[in-house]
């Protein structure tokens, strides 16, 4: 089972969307539109505060860019 993360050096403010998006096999752009048109930002906020950010090795893995 895959765990999830927040990216914050891959996503806009705290990496949240980018994270759910690895996590979903979904566009982070989805995501960020999901977030911010249907008031989700009080949510984003939250995971922002509790999803961690990857180990290295994950972290690694996705940052080859």
């Amino acid at each position: 089972m895959k765990k999830l993360y927040r990216y914050p050096d891959k996503g806009y403010l705290g990496g949240v969307c980018h994270g759910l998006a690895i996590h979903t096999n979904i566009d982070p752009i989805l995501w960020r539109a999901l977030t911010v048109f249907s008031g989700l930002v009080i949510v984003y906020i939250i995971l922002w505060i509790f999803v961690p950010k990857p180990p290295k090795e994950i972290n690694a893995k996705y940052y080859k860019d």
